[in-house]
């Protein structure tokens, strides 16, 4: 043995001594890839305990063990790391999954680095692979990404250093549209997801000092145009030993869009409110405070709306009969509505009017309301009383009046009295007829019997008949009852001269 192979067999030597102990694995190979040496760590890292169970060269090492990048793309014989650097490649921080031929379903990743050692001529004499366990490392990384994928808040990774890119998850693409190739790689200054943001110039601060972003509306360009309203905030975390942003959001456009259908159709009522010919007035429901009234209301009542909005109804006093008003908002507060109650107005100068008042309640700006809706019917019962008070003076003498005549005037004036009965003369039998004719004329029950020849039980039996076919209960109801229709004119005569 020459003196230089013997040295540089020891030197061999003196280097494994020095690198069996390292926590990192080396492989040492020769310049046409055969596998000299490997530390202890790299055998265990590979789940062997005998350099040669790594094989005599790179090809028996591929047939071993097939590795493969983390995209899952696996590597061909001449990208393994032994094979990049008999290349004269130098690398550093490539990872690698790598999987034993002999047992699939256990796996490491390994980080590797390349070095090549020259001898004294300065040609390459070694070739070093240097492998550190990544393989907790690969798993935690995981479990983040599973994480970050599977979270539906929408959220992006950038990288400090240049401001790319680096992740994006599901959230976002789907919130916003664009797709994994429009974001990845793309800068902050591409896709601003800072822009029209509220502190602005505070997010970029915070963001070139790497510190955290507090939570602000900005928004959000679309691929296809437009924008959408979002919170974005924004927080710093290690990737890799890479110092990046992590920005998440909160999608406000069917906040926003709910605000602006809100916005119309609020805007829609108040002109349906103002332009309704119907007197309305809204107040709010807690303490019956007046929010609004339209024209019509101030038309039919005589007050101005700075003489009723911000008052209470009952400091206004419109309504004339305080147990009406306990009874209308009593109603409200337990059903939320009320159809057709009758009430007295009072207009401004004490007038007296008769209003049908319905009510609902309404949210106004998240605030609930009371619509309170009037109609003026001081007319209308004005003009039903002059009815039955002409038909009364009609009915005075209703000598010259066809039967059928009496009775539509008779039914007419009944409007009033709605539980009043509405059997006519025409439903009595003869008999009972007769006895009614004999009631009018003020006949007790012993002498109808004796005109009509009948037995007392039988008149009495038909005198209550015909209480119950009236739906009266005493001679003097089935007197007036017969009045009011206008029969037995004569008899009634005869009877109110006796």
């Amino acid at each position: 043995m020459t003196q230089d192979v013997l040295a540089k067999e020891t030197n061999r030597r003196q280097l494994q001594q020095i690198i069996s102990g390292l926590s990192d694995g080396v492989i040492l190979a020769e310049v046409d890839q055969t596998i000299l040496w490997a530390n202890e760590a790299a055998l265990n890292m590979h789940g062997v305990s005998e350099v040669k169970d790594l094989g005599a060269n790179t090809e028996e090492y591929a047939k071993r063990f097939a590795l493969r990048y983390r995209n899952n793309h696996p590597l061909q014989l001449d990208s393994y790391p032994l094979a990049r650097v008999a290349e004269g490649e130098e690398f550093s921080d490539v990872i690698v999954e790598v999987m034993p031929a002999a047992d699939e379903e256990r796996s490491w990743v390994h980080r590797l680095r390349s070095l090549v050692l020259n001898d004294a001529s300065g040609n390459p004499e070694l070739l070093v692979l240097i492998l550190s366990n990544a393989t907790e490392w690969a798993s935690a990384e995981q479990r983040f990404e599973k994480t970050f994928n599977a979270n539906p808040a929408p959220a992006v990774i950038c990288r400090l250093s240049d401001l790319r890119y680096i992740k994006v998850n599901q959230g976002f693409l789907e919130m916003t549209g664009y797709n994994r190739e429009q974001v990845i790689g793309k800068s902050v200054y591409e896709l601003d997801v800072l822009e029209q943001a509220e502190r602005k110039d505070l997010a970029i601060q915070r963001l070139g000092e790497g510190a955290t972003i507090p939570q602000m509306q900005a928004e959000l360009r679309l691929p296809k145009g437009g924008s959408k309203l979002v919170i974005v905030a924004g927080q710093p975390l290690d990737m890799n030993e890479e110092d990046c942003m992590l920005f998440s959001f909160m999608d406000l456009e069917p906040r926003r869009k709910a605000e602006i259908a809100l916005r119309q159709s609020e805007e829609r009522f108040a002109k349906s409110f103002r332009l309704t010919p119907v007197p309305t007035l809204m107040c709010s429901a807690d303490n019956r405070q007046v929010v609004d009234v339209n024209e019509a209301f101030m038309n039919i009542t005589g007050y101005t709306s700075e003489e009723l909005i911000g008052k209470a109804i009952e400091e206004i006093d419109f309504i004339d009969s305080p147990q009406a008003a306990e009874h209308l908002f009593a109603c409200l507060e337990k059903a939320g509505q009320l159809e057709g109650q009758d009430i007295k107005v009072r207009k401004k100068g004490n007038e007296l009017i008769d209003c049908v008042v319905s009510a609902d309640t309404v949210i106004i700006q998240d605030v609930p309301c009371y619509l309170l809706v009037l109609m003026n019917i001081t007319e209308r019962k004005r003009t039903e009383l002059e009815l039955v008070a002409a038909i009364e003076e009609v009915m005075q003498d209703a000598s010259w009046f066809s039967q059928t005549l009496i009775e539509k005037l008779a039914n007419a004036k009944s409007v009033k009295s709605p539980n009043s009965p509405t059997v006519a003369f025409t439903d009595l039998t003869a008999r009972e007829r007769d006895v009614l004719g004999l009631i009018c004329e003020g006949l007790a029950d012993k002498e109808i019997a004796s005109r009509l020849k009948l037995a007392p039980n039988t008149v009495r039996n038909h005198v209550a008949t015909v209480y119950s076919k009236l739906g009266v209960h005493s001679r003097s109801a089935a007197i007036v009852w017969a009045r009011e229709r206008g029969l037995f004119a004569g008899e009634l005569r005869l009877a109110n001269r006796s």
